[in-house]
């Protein structure tokens, strides 16, 4: 985010991880980030990695020890709730921990996101429901099961 035009990352730069994430999905993804190919100045990022079943976690940590001769200068970040970081995987890597206090100010990154998400030419889109042509937006409800 040091300028509006980096871009955000790729699909295959961010694994969002639930209860029902397998350990073959965490596999290829940590092979992605661990072992090394042209181009290689992506950072990789697990989202809610403490919601991983043990099992997938261990299998995880196991992989990412096997993996981490291949390459020393892997860049991968794992976000998790700070209410669960007791949890296997966020335990497994504690000595890496981080806490993290946002460089930029919520206006800089809403208008960095703003920027990536507005629909450049208005056409016949969904995009043309929300607020300024963005193709991401979020509906909610106080009221559950109304139809969102």
């Amino acid at each position: 985010m040091h300028s509006p035009e980096q871009p955000l990352p790729t699909f295959d730069e961010v694994l969002l991880c639930t209860p029902q994430t397998t350990a073959e999905q965490v596999g290829l993804f940590l092979r992605r980030c661990l072992i090394p190919c042209p181009g290689g100045d992506r950072i990789y990022t697990m989202l809610y990695a403490d919601e991983l079943s043990y099992d997938v976690s261990c299998r995880a940590e196991e992989l990412f020890q096997r993996l981490l001769c291949y390459n020393s200068s892997y860049r991968l970040i794992i976000l998790c709730n700070c209410e669960r970081e007791n949890s296997y995987l966020p335990s497994a890597f504690s000595h890496f921990k981080v806490h993290m206090i946002p460089q930029r100010s919520r206006a800089e990154m809403q208008q960095y996101l703003q920027h990536h998400f507005r629909v450049a030419q208005p056409c016949d889109s969904a995009a043309a429901v929300f607020k300024e042509h963005m193709c991401v937006g979020i509906v909610s409800s106080k009221r559950a099961g109304m139809g969102k």
